[in-house]
């Protein structure tokens, strides 16, 4: 990455700004403040998709979009052997002085790893595919990575609710982009990053698109606001 503004807000907030935020821009809701205490969170703080998530994990575990490092820092303080991946060297720089053992500075799309028996991605980790027509090549790399048997935790949201008019109905144009594709861009400290593609999955196009790529597809846990966590697994 050219530009790290991700990586520099997570490493003021290890460096000690506390009240550190970042702006947040979308191109379908208003401009956001996201405070960046929320990726060093204890599992305690952590919403309940992510918990059970968590305790789903098994053997040699890849945390893809680690961030901060929270979710690796809890796996790998019960013992498990897990890999942190982020492609923002800062995130990265931050795991490692968090204490996580292993790090990796990658893209998962170009990351030839070891085996892994478990891929987590949390906090909408699937979002890093861009475009809902990339979800068939994460499966490909994603069967590269997964030892036989192996499984993919994941959540996301289904934002058909952003279109829902005051009577039910739901208005989206059939013939323009998937309604969960965005482009954010992230603002620290009045530095502005570049736009970047993240899209949200609802649950029918990911099992969809999981069983044509030869994976079981089960929604294993579901908040009261669209949000589910999946877990799918290599047949």
């Amino acid at each position: 990455m050219k530009e790290d503004i991700f990586g520099e807000g997570l490493m003021a907030y290890q460096n000690g700004d506390k009240k550190a935020v970042f702006v947040v821009e979308s191109d379908i809701a208003e401009t956001e403040e996201w405070p960046i205490s929320t990726f060093f969170r204890s599992y305690k703080e952590m919403p309940q998709a992510e918990r059970t998530a968590l305790k789903r994990c098994s053997g040699r575990v890849l945390d893809v979009g680690a961030g901060a490092g929270s979710h690796s820092l809890y796996l790998q303080e019960q013992g498990l052997d897990v890999t942190a991946l982020d492609i923002s060297a800062g995130a990265v720089e931050v795991m490692q002085k968090r204490g996580i053992k292993k790090s990796v500075l990658a893209n998962f799309f170009q990351y030839e790893g070891e085996s892994y028996d478990t891929i987590l991605m949390l906090m909408n980790g699937i979002g890093i595919v861009g475009k809902l027509n990339n979800l068939s090549a994460f499966f490909k790399q994603a069967k590269k990575l997964l030892a036989p048997g192996g499984k993919i935790l994941l959540d996301s949201s289904d934002l058909i609710y952003l279109f829902e008019e005051e009577d039910g109905s739901v208005l989206i144009d059939l013939n323009g982009n998937y309604y969960g594709e965005l482009e954010y861009s992230f603002e620290f400290n009045g530095k502005k990053g570049n736009p970047f593609d993240w899209v949200f999955v609802d649950y029918e196009k990911l099992e969809e698109c999981a069983k044509l790529h030869g994976f079981s597809c089960q929604k294993v846990y579901e908040d009261d606001h669209y949000l589910y966590l999946a877990e799918l697994k290599l047949l």
